[in-house]
């Protein structure tokens, strides 16, 4: 159990946060501590019933059983691939950042969501996260599943079709895909590449937040060195 521990806490603080609730979650509603109604995305009652939680828990949440099982421990695994890869590469050193990223990749799945009568929202956020990733190391040589080998800016398209044949949707795939997109074209390709003005700025609150979650869950010697910045 100290292993697992130990693994645990190696994990990145947002990423780790995350990943936790994407396993408890599923998990209450497994075990019927709560009904699993009271967890997904439905309209009427977000926008009419004032039941404000479930974008929240839409997120977090996926009904696990003997047909979709596979497919979330997929997504699982893909979560904590990419977003610890993204958090501890491209957003190292910057919590506030990142945690910008997802809220904003967040609240577009979201109007999304509420606009398609989506009602989980997990795997779009985590392709979204994966995509990102996908374009800022577009020329990466990435493995896959029977040794197949190809630049990383197609994995998000490679997975599409793996969820495809697994899951039987490609819709949530799809949408995260174009979220992880307009992020990216906004934050990075735009504004860097074609010039333009840059619209998405990390709020100031955020970063003070962000950087004391950040703080809170480093390691005791690394604690120490970031006091002493």
């Amino acid at each position: 159990m100290s292993d697992i521990g130990d693994w645990f806490r190696s994990i990145p603080a947002i990423t780790r946060y995350w990943f936790a609730a994407t396993v408890a979650v599923p998990l209450v509603g497994k075990l019927g501590l709560i009904s699993p109604a009271y967890f997904v995305l439905w309209p009427e009652a977000f926008l009419y019933r004032f039941q404000i939680w479930r974008p929240i828990t839409a997120t977090f949440f996926f009904p696990v059983g003997p047909g979709t099982g596979f497919l979330y421990l997929v997504n699982l695994y893909f979560l904590y691939q990419y977003s610890t890869r993204l958090e501890t590469g491209a957003f190292d050193g910057r919590p506030a950042d990142y945690l910008f990223m997802l809220l904003f990749n967040w609240a577009c799945i979201v109007i999304t969501g509420l606009a398609m009568d989506m009602q989980l929202l997990m795997i779009p956020l985590i392709m979204s996260v994966l995509y990102v990733w996908a374009q800022l190391n577009r020329d990466m040589i990435v493995s896959f599943w029977f040794g197949t080998r190809f630049k990383a800016c197609y994995l998000p398209w490679v997975i599409l079709g793996f969820n495809y044949i697994i899951g039987g949707s490609v819709i949530n795939e799809l949408i995260g895909n174009l979220v992880g997109h307009l992020y990216f074209f906004l934050m990075f390709r735009y504004p860097m590449d074609l010039g333009g003005r840059n619209f998405l700025s990390t709020p100031q609150f955020l970063r003070g937040s962000s950087e004391c979650l950040w703080a809170s869950a480093l390691p005791p010697s690394q604690m120490k060195q970031w006091e002493g910045r």
